[in-house]
């Protein structure tokens, strides 16, 4: 069976991307072009509800094992087959899942403050038209109210950042020496040390990969004015009842409405102390349990005023 050896199991937001995009250069390994098939966040068929946008992200779902094991036919002889799904650390299930069928696998998870982890997600949305909020605050505070609805996964800013009871039921499905904790901060600021990491975790040459690739990066916010309002309507609208025209056809309709949205580039958002402080609340046991269970410092966490942290 061609099933994977690795998987980059988390988190949402946090340099997933990028690191599937460096990794795609080692000659030792293989992914495939299929980023986040999402087959081990069901038992079968995903959801056919959700929040805007969510049921046509349901449909890209490789939910069959057959189709999952076909991505990985094209893999050369000799090389290690991974792929990316950051939601599989927060699907407690996919801890399960994973354990039953691929027993031996390494887990790549990098980590993010939960905080910026949070507004990056609610700006991705946000830039995307799908978010109804334009205060990220209150969407974090719709987060209940979404979750009971049925909402995806990447619509709860707060809960995908509980990364210690997370951590914690991860490591009761598999040995510590499986899994690589790695911070988006190190991905981010040392490249190169941290790809050497990755490889020799997963038992591949180093010195191979240097430098990764911008992926996914929200460089600007979109305006909440009345013209853009307009606009993220009908890409919301799109997003529910999107999935009911063929895939051509859906990309025709968005195209220009993302690019008259994004029309106006400003300067790239950033978390500020006042949501740092409201929010700070939500993560500060999870963080302690998260240092309890791993044996890492996460202290930087809690500063509310970023700038502040070396």
């Amino acid at each position: 069976m061609a099933l994977p050896d690795f998987l980059i199991a988390g988190v949402p937001k946090a340099g997933t991307t990028a690191l599937h995009a460096a990794l795609v250069g080692h000659p030792e390994l293989f992914l495939p072009t299929v980023k986040e098939p999402k087959f081990f966040l069901s038992d079968g068929p995903p959801p056919a509800r959700g929040g805007p946008g969510d049921v046509q992200t349901y449909q890209e779902h490789v939910w069959r094992q057959s189709d999952y094991e076909a991505l990985f036919d094209p893999a050369p002889a000799g090389t290690l087959r991974g792929e990316a799904t950051p939601f599989y650390l927060h699907d407690l299930g996919a801890h399960e899942r994973i354990k039953s069928l691929v027993p031996s696998a390494r887990l790549v998870v990098l980590l993010r403050d939960p905080v910026d982890r949070a507004h990056s997600n609610w700006t991705h949305l946000w830039n995307a038209g799908l978010e109804p909020e334009a205060d990220f605050l209150t969407a974090c505070r719709a987060e209940p109210a979404r979750v009971a609805a049925g909402w995806a996964a990447f619509w709860h800013y707060t809960g995908l950042g509980k990364y210690g009871e997370q951590v914690r039921h991860l490591f009761e499905h598999f040995p510590r020496e499986q899994v690589l904790l790695l911070r988006y901060k190190e991905l981010k600021d040392q490249p190169a040390a941290t790809l050497d990491r990755v490889c020799a975790f997963l038992g591949v040459r180093t010195g191979v990969l240097t430098a990764v690739p911008r992926e996914n990066v929200n460089r600007h916010v979109v305006e909440d004015n009345d013209l853009n309002r307009v606009l993220r309507l009908l890409l919301r609208t799109g997003g529910t009842f999107g999935h009911r025209f063929p895939v051509p056809l859906r990309l025709a309709a968005r195209g220009p409405l993302l690019t008259l949205l994004h029309r106006k580039h400003g300067t790239r958002p950033v978390t500020t102390p006042e949501e740092r402080a409201a929010l700070l609340p939500l993560f500060v046991d999870d963080i302690a349990l998260l240092s309890q269970v791993t044996g890492e410092s996460y202290e930087d966490w809690l500063a509310v005023d970023r700038h502040a942290v070396a």
